[in-house]
């Protein structure tokens, strides 16, 4: 299984503060964290436009279509996420987005996004496996703090990923993998037919 993408070169480690977008099928994400030291990173905004109700009427996702609906929210979404997290373009510290697995027209557009954005802001730009993420996130450990946004918050990944085994069903997607390390996976099988997750 392929994981995720970019040079280290001139991306601190960790990042201080991301800005990353997800437009892998039919929902635009924009989410800005901040590493904290030691107690995880916190959650500034976090941002979900979803087009179920628009593709409702063909019956499942029509690519084109969800394109052109990336294409019309998500700078008005990365501004929001901006507003709400007390930031300009130039604070955030590298831009991230999926690249796939997912439509071909709807990464496109948040990646494009998300490159412009580091460009023209001199920072780094990260390309993120959307199958990566799903295999990462249930050891994400969730520890709200008590603020006036119930979006906000820190989330850690547990400490020492454990070797484990992972049943991903996502999409067209349908994986066992054994996840050796923190970047180090095993694909042991997939469908050969039709995907569980569609």
């Amino acid at each position: 299984m392929p994981t995720s993408e970019h040079s280290r070169s001139g991306i601190p480690d960790p990042v201080p503060t991301l800005l990353a977008l997800e437009t892998s099928c039919d929902e635009s994400a924009v989410a800005i964290l901040r590493q904290e030291t030691d107690a995880g990173v916190e959650i500034l905004a976090s941002l979900i436009s979803s087009q179920v109700a628009l593709h409702r009427a063909y019956g499942g996702v029509v690519p084109e279509v969800a394109s052109r609906n990336h294409a019309l929210v998500l700078r008005p979404l990365v501004e929001q996420a901006l507003r709400e997290a007390g930031l300009r373009p130039l604070d955030i510290d590298a831009f991230a987005a999926t690249r796939g697995p997912g439509l071909a027209s709807s990464l496109l557009v948040g990646h494009s996004m998300a490159k412009a954005l580091a460009a023209a802001s001199r920072k780094p730009f990260l390309s993120i496996n959307h199958m990566e993420g799903h295999l990462l996130s249930p050891f994400l450990e969730d520890q709200q703090s008590a603020t006036a946004n119930p979006k906000s918050g820190t989330r850690n990944l547990k400490s020492g990923l454990p070797s484990h085994l992972a049943l991903i069903v996502s999409g067209g997607h349908t994986m066992l993998v054994h996840a050796r390390a923190m970047g180090d996976y095993q694909l042991i099988g997939r469908t050969i037919d039709d995907a569980a997750g569609e």
